[in-house]
C-alpha cells in the first residue's frame, strides 16, 4: 500500500505513458469533483456572500477601482 506522496510518486513514474495519461484523467476529475464540494460547502456556510455582494454592486454600478 502507498503511505506517502513520495511513494504515489515514484508508483506514477512507474507507469506507462498510456497508465499516466489514464492516471492524470482520472485525478483531473477527482480534482475537479473536490473543488466543487468544497465550493458548495463554502456557499452554504455563507464564505462567499461579500464576494457576491460586491459582484452584485459592481454590476448595477460599475467596477470600484480602489482595489
Amino acid at each position: 500500500m502507498i503511505s506517502t506522496v513520495q511513494e504515489l510518486e515514484e508508483a506514477v513514474r512507474r507507469l506507462s505513458p498510456d497508465e499516466q495519461a489514464a492516471f492524470c484523467a482520472w485525478y483531473a476529475q477527482y480534482d475537479a469533483e473536490q473543488w466543487d464540494r468544497q465550493f458548495e460547502a463554502d456557499v452554504a456556510a455563507g464564505r462567499l456572500e461579500r464576494l457576491e455582494l460586491e459582484a452584485r454592486r459592481d454590476q448595477e454600478t460599475g467596477p470600484r477601482t480602489d482595489r
